[in-house]
């Protein structure tokens, strides 16, 4: 099951959570360590990926057919358990040959046992690839090495390297309900160690992952889910109570729950995005935690099929991005992710701002967000668009953490435990 998840993500580009998910869905009930077994073994291989490619080529005596890209799967999971899980070498081994039979491929079994005892007996040979080549070494491609490169010339092995950790667990209380001080108790009461940060005064890191329905009240909205980075935008915000927020690209709603969590006495919060099967999570989200806000499916920057006129006091644009700020909790961003994407994403970032800033009231704020570390998505962006709009002023973030942008502020992965994010707040005269 594993090996066809990486197969779909690698041959049919299919999100990683999506396919594990259809995945684990198949499993018969009372499976949960088979699910937890099936996720750690497709993640680590994509977050592996071009390096376990890279030593798979020195093995294999010629490049599997595209249509067998489910034996190559298997043959990446096979040298991720080897070389990253602590399952018994002859376990790991066995089992990934004799999966080519349930995957109705047994031709393909002894070319599995040949190459994964070919690396028993040889692992010089691929620890010498990964020495190297910094792209192997670090398994992230070679475009996306050189781009964090350029930028970050000081820290990219860093970055690159904070990619490829597990991240954390981090939680968002909700303070209309708890204080943190309050729900970090019971989290211990729980048997559940966590500790709180001072760069967002609603979030705790746990100190170790569990699932949501270990968490003490997440079903009555207690407590979310979120990356610390990511409840900065609510907090950048500044919404207060009686204003009109757009909350554009809000899906799956954590920014929108965050949003009115703190300022309750919002006149109106419209969450917009386009994919209705999003805008259902988060109407999901809102039932949750007890909120209401004006759910819409609509392109953001096709105002004129959506807006009723009335201007707002703040909007939120989390853009969509190449999501390279993320790359620990979707690996899969590794692979699926192409060069030609960026200038296709900086496109439509640029087409979102200017459809949306005429729907910003004069004094009003918009928030500019990315899960991206690269320029031409953050700083670059935010320059273009005030050179287009003279009526447009960049505003100083009271924010401490991150890098100092020439326009925001820049947080990269691993950053005091956080995902890499970029804000930049820019005022209408």
């Amino acid at each position: 099951m594993a090996a066809q998840v990486i197969e779909q993500v690698l041959a049919k580009s299919r999100y990683l959570d999506t396919a594990l998910t259809d995945a684990q869905a198949r499993l018969p009930r009372g499976q949960a360590h088979e699910a937890a077994l099936i996720q750690e073994m497709a993640y680590g291989t994509l977050r592996w990926f071009h390096q376990l490619e890279a030593i798979a080529r020195q093995f294999l005596a010629r490049p599997l057919k595209p249509k067998d890209q489910d034996i190559h799967a298997l043959l990446l999971l096979g040298l991720y358990q080897l070389r990253h899980m602590r399952t018994a070498t002859h376990a790991a081994v066995t089992e990934t040959v004799e999966a080519a039979e349930a995957l109705k491929k047994p031709w393909a079994k002894n070319l599995l046992n040949a190459c994964l005892r070919s690396y028993l007996r040889e692992p010089e040979r691929a620890d010498a690839v990964a020495a190297d080549d910094v792209s192997v070494k670090y398994s992230h491609p070679v475009w996306l090495v050189q781009k964090i490169r350029q930028h970050y010339p000081e820290n990219w092995e860093a970055i690159l390297s904070a990619n490829n950790e597990r991240p954390p667990m981090a939680l968002r209380v909700n303070l209309q309900k708890n204080t943190r001080a309050q729900y970090l108790t019971r989290l211990a009461a729980a048997g559940l160690m966590a500790h709180p940060t001072e760069i967002a005064d609603s979030a705790i890191v746990l100190d170790v992952p569990v699932t949501v329905t270990d968490l003490p009240g997440f079903a009555q909205g207690e407590v979310s889910v979120q990356d610390v980075a990511a409840q900065l935008a609510a907090i950048l915000l500044e919404a207060q109570a009686g204003e009109r927020v757009l909350d554009a690209c809000a899906a799956p709603g954590g920014k929108t729950g965050h949003i009115l969590e703190r300022t309750p006495g919002l006149a109106e919060l419209v969450a917009l995005d386009q994919d209705p099967d999003r805008v259902a999570l988060i109407d999901q989200n809102l039932v949750r935690l007890g909120l209401t806000a004006h759910t819409v499916t609509a392109d953001a920057g096709a105002p004129v099929d959506w807006w009723d006129g009335r201007t707002f006091d703040r909007i939120l644009l989390d853009a969509p991005c190449s999501a390279t700020g993320v790359i620990r909790r979707h690996p899969d961003i590794k692979v699926r992710r192409k060069p030609d994407d960026l200038n296709k994403l900086i496109e439509t970032q640029a087409r979102l701002l200017d459809r949306l800033w005429p729907l910003l009231k004069p004094g009003g704020k918009l928030l500019y967000v990315t899960c991206s570390i690269l320029p031409a998505e953050n700083e670059n962006q935010m320059q273009a668009f005030v050179v287009r709009h003279p009526d447009a002023t960049v505003a100083e973030l009271p924010l401490t953490a991150g890098i100092p942008r020439i326009i925001g502020r820049q947080i990269l992965p691993g950053e005091q435990g956080m995902d890499g994010f970029y804000y930049a707040c820019i005022h209408k005269n």
